[in-house]
């Protein structure tokens, strides 16, 4: 084997992983939106079902997490930055209208956040987010609660 193929092997092995990832993200997100978010939340009326209710910046009530969210767009796609207390890098970010409830999604990809995942219905009475976190590297749920800074 020559040291060209020698250091290409880990780079294939690396790339091979990639699509489980990905898939491994989009059950993660079914999983967690199915096993108990709805229950936290009543349905949205069309006031609360508009993602511009989401935008600004959240504060997660158990600790100093915070969860910035703008630029919503018709389609699902949501600008997501979070910290804690330093920017953790946000891999993918998305809200969305399921059974009634606004949803926002939120996947971390960062040093000690290896696809762990926020999934939160608004509650336009509490103005909070509520829902569920998975936290990737102890395969743990939590429920949580941002509120809004202002």
């Amino acid at each position: 084997m020559t040291s060209q193929t020698k250091s290409t092997v880990p780079a294939r092995a690396a790339n091979a992983r990639r699509p489980l990832q990905g898939i491994f993200g989009v059950i993660l997100f079914a999983i967690m939106t199915l096993s108990g978010t709805l229950t936290l939340a009543k349905p949205a009326d069309a006031a609360e079902a508009d993602p511009v209710n989401v935008v600004g910046r959240w504060m997660r009530a158990d600790g100093g997490y915070v969860l910035q969210l703008s630029n919503p767009t018709f389609d699902g796609r949501l600008t997501a930055a979070y910290f804690n207390p330093r920017p953790i890098n946000v891999a993918r970010s998305g809200w969305k209208l399921e059974e009634g409830y606004l949803l926002v999604l939120v996947e971390l990809r960062d040093e000690g956040y290896p696809g762990s995942a926020y999934t939160l219905a608004y509650q336009l009475d509490t103005d909070r987010l509520v829902g569920l976190y998975f936290h990737a590297g102890t395969q743990q749920q939590f429920d949580v609660v941002f509120e809004r800074i202002k």
